[in-house]
C-alpha cells in the first residue's frame, strides 16, 4: 500500500455538482475553496468523476453551465486514470494517492467502509462540511512544505 499525500484531495461527482449548483454558503464549495486557496493543496479527478459531476450539473441546470463548469475543472484537476468499471472517486483517490474523499454518499462515510477501505488505501473519506471544519492549512502546511504558513496563495473564485 502506497502512502497516501495529505495534501491530495478528491471530490466526488455529488461535492462537484453541490460546489457550482448550491450557491456560496454551502459545505461544498466550503470544502472546496480551501483547495482552491492553496497551490500546495491538490484536487485529484479521473475523467469519469469528472463526466458524472458534469452530468449532475447538466441534468439539474443546462448545458453551458456543464461546459464552462467541465472547462476550469479541466485547468484545476491533477488527471489520473483508472479501469472503467471502478468507482470513479475511489479509484481516483486510490490512483491519486490522495489522503481525502469528499462525499455526500453515506456508504462510502460509512464505518464499514472505512474498515474495509484501509487495508487497501489510507483514505479519510468525510462529507464536506467535515472536511471544511476540520482543514488546519497551517498545520497541514508545515507537514507538507515546510515551515511557517504564509496564508492563502489564490484566489478561490479566479
Amino acid at each position: 500500500m502506497t502512502e497516501a499525500a495529505p495534501a491530495r484531495v478528491v471530490a466526488d461527482a455529488d461535492v462537484l455538482a453541490a460546489d457550482v449548483l448550491c450557491g456560496d454558503d454551502n459545505p461544498a464549495r466550503d470544502a472546496l475553496d480551501h483547495v482552491r486557496r492553496h497551490s500546495w493543496v491538490t484536487l485529484v479527478a479521473s475523467d469519469p468523476l469528472l463526466d458524472d459531476g458534469e452530468a449532475v450539473i447538466r441534468d439539474l441546470s443546462d448545458a453551458s453551465l456543464a461546459d464552462a463548469w467541465r472547462e476550469r475543472i479541466e485547468r484545476e484537476r491533477e488527471a489520473v486514470e483508472h479501469p472503467e468499471d471502478d468507482h470513479p472517486a475511489l479509484a481516483s483517490a486510490y490512483r491519486g494517492d490522495a489522503a481525502h474523499l469528499l462525499t455526500y454518499e453515506e456508504s462510502l462515510r460509512s464505518a464499514k467502509a472505512g474498515l474495509s477501505l484501509q487495508p487497501h488505501m489510507p483514505v479519510s473519506v468525510r462529507s464536506p462540511d467535515a472536511f471544511a471544519r476540520l482543514f488546519d492549512p497551517a498545520s497541514l502546511y508545515e507537514a507538507v512544505e515546510g515551515g511557517e504558513y504564509p496564508g492563502p496563495d489564490r484566489d478561490p473564485r479566479a
